[in-house]
């Protein structure tokens, strides 16, 4: 019986067929793809190589210092600002710039004073911010904070062999590595060789937008200022490597990651301001299918002409479904046609038009000027020629839709680069909707923001396959993101019943309502959102942030322990569920206290939740203590409704502060200082009972159709109800009755039953600002019960071994149970014709003695049915020779759902899974996608 009930697939020939879908290749090139990929050889691959040598001669001018070599080989070192600088080395003494000022858009801050040194053994090059050391005897420079502290260290000299270049860094002894763009997989690098290139296949470990730059946990950041590709080994040493025959990299040095990206940004760009509209929803779809020149369906009923997506839109309306912007044809021979009449019904609608280039952008003034286009994908027309290739057809698309109208850029690509960020979104390519490519999505996403990335996504449940429930849990997520989209266009267009094309509202119950849901709560976040972005597009860090920017230290925020889960802005976690079923496991909650966002159960944080219950229309999500949250009221598009009444979600610990930025979302009229601020401080107890002060500041600035005046309203999250609620020396009214208040211009109401506990209270129509205050507030207590021991790392687990797998026909070994990666799995042998029979069983080496609570168990998410295990015994033992007798025996059910044993803690290094039946009774087989535990480290 094969390890997979469905379709056995080559990537091979899946990698190839992609390329060409997307770019017809030449026969020559075809052969050499597939004699590269069958043959296995880097690109680039080298033996011999060259350093700099001795140095022979030093000199200072201004902020630049020039350094000759015995090799011949010149080297520059340039401060552009004291706490960024470049060094350049020339092989052959002669300095070139391929990238210009493409990359590097911004490197004009003044000059910093500079001073230089002869130190016997080095050179030193110093500023206020950092101290560069040159050797002397062979050229390899360290730098250094002003109080010595290390940053980096070359390890041995950069090498170069004719066709690559390679810096050589010592790592630190925990130094943790981020960036190198949109990495498809986990965001923490330490360890990792990450490809700086793309291949197009969009798998587990590739690069979809690759930006040659990453983040230290030390405190700075490399750029290598380049379009070649390349590959970066965070090994000991780190090895960078870029294939060309030059060195050219510029340094940022900073107190935080956070001020890393800042730096980073202040020379590559900082992330465009997307439109607001561009925040909610899109889809793109191919609506000319009559068209003789389109490569799909011709007959698929509702997309004849490009006019048909109006239907598809007024569906939408009708679903009462948040949706706000189509790209109604694409690349592969769809055109379009009635493109100015299509623009105006789905304007009509609250829907703002794009396109979807097929051969180029040479129509954009036309499409943009006049018939309204106000959006572009780079797609089929821009794979596979180049980095920077695919950049410029960027900022062709860019200067479409700004030099032919008001509106701000929108654009997505699908190959980015350093500095992609400024222009466009960037998203994962041609995806699964299935569990394995949700789990990397999730990272991928998130650590693109540690490359400067704010707008990164990916097709929403992929583009091929899918199923009501991975669509359901890809769109929550995705929601609590800046952009997002869904690809209709290629999947099937009735795949299971209910469930038709990858449109949220083309979908039966409950999956029908978890949709909208989640997009409703997209809606009413528009204005955190929306100030999020603006707090991207000024200081490089991102919407999305991995847990790391914000606990930088944090041991288990600074990991991949936490890669599944994010910060949505300054206030929301957000832990995917990226598996079938209904409870999540090892979500991490850093210090602080947490409110789950849709029970108001408050957690005490550093704490890990297992278990956690999560049902089909709820993803996980938590509200940090003191978190300030503007909201809307509902509506299905921007400027549905008017924002007569603002409402602030609060969730008083401390002081905190919120800046609401506004402006009017569509226009570039921001740029010339058309915006507004109202500045939001909630001054409460850390605990127990005492007074919130609510500040409401007056909003300062001014847009067009900002309103006079507006109603307000707060929702505290609290314990019980205050002794009194005053608005400025006026005491507020407590009315009886949620609909007595709905009914009131102004007053409050404590209402026990809501979310834990909400204080809702009425500010009435205000222009300018007010004080509410809450006296005798009691703050929630966090649970007793909550939190539970952590999900034990697996980076120092190593299997002892297993009775049975199969590794003849496919990779189902054994360590597949527990690589961290849900895409492979332990299937037990069955190629053989003579499978081996029941019972089954893995050993596992913990990599050091822990107190365990529980085994967890998740069955192979590819699909596939056969080996889930049915009855089970598990043992923990400080001897892989002398088990003893089991701590937890059971029976799991037929499903793909994740599995738990608990039991009270037992301590021991090694940990033994059996098998005794499989759920279905279909064989003598065992699979599984990853095996876990929980525990805490034990003497």
């Amino acid at each position: 019986m094969p390890p997979s009930s469905g379709t056995v697939r080559s990537r091979l020939t899946r990698a190839v067929s992609r390329v060409l879908r997307h770019r017809p290749l030449p026969a020559a090139v075809v052969v050499a793809v597939l004699s590269t990929a069958l043959v296995g050889v880097a690109p680039g691959a080298t033996t011999a190589s060259s350093t700099a040598g001795r140095i022979t001669r030093f000199s200072h001018t201004g902020a630049t210092a020039t350094i000759a070599t015995s090799s011949g080989a010149a080297v520059r070192v340039e401060f552009v600002r004291a706490d960024i600088f470049r060094i350049q080395l020339a092989p052959d003494g002669r300095f070139t710039d391929p990238a210009g000022a493409d990359i590097a858009l911004n490197t004009s801050f003044g000059t910093p004073a500079v001073h230089t040194a002869d130190r016997g053994a080095y050179y030193e090059i110093a500023t206020g911010s950092v101290t560069l050391r040159a050797a002397k005897k062979s050229l390899a420079f360290a730098a250094y904070r002003p109080d010595g502290t290390l940053l980096w260290r070359e390890s041995s000299p950069t090498s170069w062999t004719g066709t690559q270049t390679t810096q050589h860094l010592a790592r630190g002894a925990t130094e943790q590595f981020y960036g190198t763009g949109l990495r498809l997989g986990p965001w923490a690098l330490r360890d990792m060789t990450v490809p700086i290139s793309v291949d197009n296949t969009w798998k587990r470990n590739t690069n979809a937008s690759p930006a040659p730059f990453y983040m230290s946990s030390n405190g700075y950041g490399v750029l290598r200022n380049t379009w070649a590709p390349g590959s970066y080994a965070f090994t000991d040493p780190v090895a960078t490597t870029e294939d060309e025959n030059r060195f050219d990299a510029y340094y940022f040095v900073a107190d935080s990651l956070k001020g890393v990206l800042g730096a980073y940004t202040d020379v590559t760009g900082k992330p465009f301001l997307a439109p607001m509209w561009g925040l909610e929803l899109g889809n793109a779809d191919c609506f000319n299918a009559s068209n003789p020149a389109y490569n799909g369906d011709h007959t698929r009923a509702r997309h004849q002409t490009t006019p048909d997506v109006v239907g598809y839109a007024r569906d939408a309306r009708n679903a009462d479904m948040p949706s706000g912007w189509i790209l109604p044809n694409d690349g592969y021979g769809c055109g379009y046609t009635d493109l100015k009449q299509t623009v105006g019904d789905l304007q009509g609608l609250g829907f703002h038009t794009g396109l979807w280039t097929s051969t180029g952008l040479n129509d954009i003034a036309t499409e943009v000027s006049a018939d309204g286009s106000r959006g572009v994908k780079t797609d089929v027309a821009w794979i596979g020629g180049g980095y920077k290739y695919a950049f410029d057809g960027v900022d062709q698309a860019v200067a479409g839709i700004e030099k032919n109208s008001d509106a701000r850029r929108f654009v997505w690509t699908v190959d980015g680069w350093a500095g992609t960020q400024r222009n466009a979104v960037v998203w994962t390519g041609d995806t699964n909707g299935d569990w394995p490519t949700m789990d990397w999505t999730v990272p991928a996403v998130v650590g693109a923001g540690l490359s400067g990335l704010n707008y990164a996504s990916g097709d929403v449940d992929g583009i091929f396959g899918g199923s009501p429930e991975t669509y359901t849990r890809d769109l929550q997520w995705k929601a609590f993101t800046p952009a997002f989209m869904t690809m209709s266009g290629w999947g099937a267009t009735n795949p299971q019943a209910g469930y038709q094309d990858k449109q949220p509202w083309r979908f039966s119950e409950p999956y029908l309502s978890a949709n909208r849901k989640a997009l409703q709560t997209k809606m009413r976040l528009m204005p955190y959102m929306y100030t999020m972005s603006q707090v991207a597009s000024t200081t490089g860090v991102p919407s999305t942030r991995a847990l790391v920017l914000e606990y930088p230290n944090d041991p288990v925020a600074q990991g991949n322990a936490t890669s599944g889960e994010f910060m949505a802005g300054d206030s929301f976690l957000v832990a995917p569920m990226t598996s079938s079923g209904t409870t999540r496991d090892g979500i991490y909650l850093p210090a602080g206290t947490w409110t789950d966002y849709w029970t108001g159960k408050v957690y005490q944080g550093p704490t890990t939740l297992n278990g956690y219950a999560a049902p089909l229309d709820e993803t996980p999500v938590f509200v940090r203590g003191g978190g300030i949250v503007p909201m809307w009221p509902q509506m299905n598009y921007t400027g549905e409704k008017p924002v007569s009444t603002l409402t602030y979600d609060l969730y008083p610990a401390g002081t905190s502060k919120f800046s609401l930025y506004e402006d009017d979302g569509v226009t570039r009229a921001y740029q010339r200082g058309a915006s507004a601020r109202q500045q939001v401080t909630v001054d409460a107890p850390n605990s127990g009972t005492g007074t919130v002060t609510v500040n409401v500041g007056a909003s300062v600035g001014s847009y067009a159709g900002k309103p006079d005046s507006r109603g307000y309203e707060l929702n505290v999250h609290l314990a019980g109800a205050p002794t009194t609620v005053a608005l400025g020396s006026t005491s507020l009214a407590r009315v009886s009755s949620k609909a007595a208040y709905d009914a009131a211009e102004t007053g409050w109401y404590f209402d026990p039953a809501d979310r834990g506990g909400v204080l809702w209270v009425k500010a009435g129509n205000r222009s300018g600002a007010f004080t509410v205050t809450l006296a005798g507030a009691t703050l929630p207590t966090p649970a007793t019960d909550a939190g539970g021991s952590p999900v034990l790392d697996k980076s120092t687990w190593k299997l002892i071994s297993a009775d049975s797998q199969e590794t003849s026909a496919g990779n189902s070994a054994a360590v597949n149970a527990i690589d961290g990666d849900i895409g492979t799995i332990w299937h037990t042998a069955w190629s053989s014709g003579t499978p081996d029979p029941l019972p089954h069983e893995i050993q596992i080496d913990l990599g050091s003695r822990y107190a365990v609570d529980s085994f967890r168990y998740l069955p192979r998410q590819d699909g596939g049915v056969n080996g889930r295990i049915g009855r089970y015994e598990v043992y923990v033992s400080d001897s892989p020779t002398s088990w003893g007798t089991p701590v937890a025996t059971g029976t799991w059910t037929d499903t793909a759902s994740p599995k738990t044993a608990s039991f009270p803690a037992v301590s021991g290094r090694y940990l033994r899974l059996r098998a005794l039946s499989e759920a279905g009774d279909r064989g003598p087989w065992t699979s599984a996608a990853e095996l876990g535990a929980t525990g805490v480290p034990a003497p």
